[in-house]
């Protein structure tokens, strides 16, 4: 197994790099700025990148996906739940990719968006059993991730209710990979360390916590993080709708 993390400040977030070292397949999820930096992580770890993933259709960055996938051959994959204006190989709940000895299992989680995936990831070379989880903008260290408001906000609290009691049937100690650390809008206490467990998260994550719907939708909508001034406008540009630098 290969991993790497790309932390970013502007905005805040992260970017992966996985796979198999042995294979030399490897993926890259929620790439953000210069795809230089993944071109030359890639390379210096042997590997060749056959799928470039966004866990969703972003609003608070350009996504560097496209461009990536263009760069290296990989299949662009989103969501098959996407609403793009653009050819992208859309995956569905319970899909595998395969990297070698590398799976990443495809999780539908709706609510930060209605597109919203996670990534189940294993190593067969030393377990069947996941071994993390790419959470992306669904389960972050200390937060959930606030609804966007695509859908309504009560629908998309709704939404990451169930899609939190899924990811809370994990083993305890399968390690939460996010798409966002402290500073980032998509959460309220996010905290500044950009890796969890799922059982610490079940004991610390006062949203993670909630067990009742009604007080969950509730919880969620009591301090939503306003969404960047330029969100509309971004998710258009990820979606195809617009010119990128428009």
């Amino acid at each position: 197994m290969i991993l790497r993390q790309f932390l970013h400040t502007n905005p805040v977030g992260i970017s992966y790099l996985f796979g198999c070292g042995g294979k030399a397949a490897g993926a890259v999820v929620d790439p953000a700025g210069d795809i230089q930096h993944y071109l030359r992580t890639a390379e210096d770890a042997g590997m060749r990148i056959r799928f470039v993933i966004d866990t969703h259709v972003h609003a608070d960055h350009i996504s560097a996906g496209r461009s990536l996938a263009e760069a290296t051959g990989a299949a662009y994959v989103l969501s098959a739940e996407a609403d793009v204006s653009f050819p992208f190989k859309g995956v569905h709940d319970e899909e595998v990719l395969p990297l070698g000895n590398v799976a990443a299992r495809v999780l539908h989680t709706p609510g930060h968006t209605p597109e919203h995936i996670c990534l189940l990831v294993s190593d067969g070379t030393r377990a069947d059993e996941p071994w993390f989880v790419l959470s992306g903008h669904t389960l972050m260290v200390g937060d959930l991730g606030r609804t966007e408001l695509v859908v309504s906000a009560e629908q998309g609290a709704r939404d990451l209710f169930r899609s939190a009691r899924r990811i809370k049937t994990l083993p305890d100690h399968v390690e939460i990979m996010p798409g966002a650390y402290a500073g980032s809008v998509c959460g309220r206490r996010l905290s500044g360390k950009p890796w969890s467990t799922i059982g610490f998260e079940k004991r610390h994550n006062e949203a993670f916590r909630i067990e009742d719907e009604s007080k969950f939708i509730n919880f969620m909508l009591a301090d939503i993080p306003p969404a960047p001034p330029e969100a509309a406008r971004i998710r258009a540009a990820n979606s195809g709708l617009t010119a990128a630098a428009a």
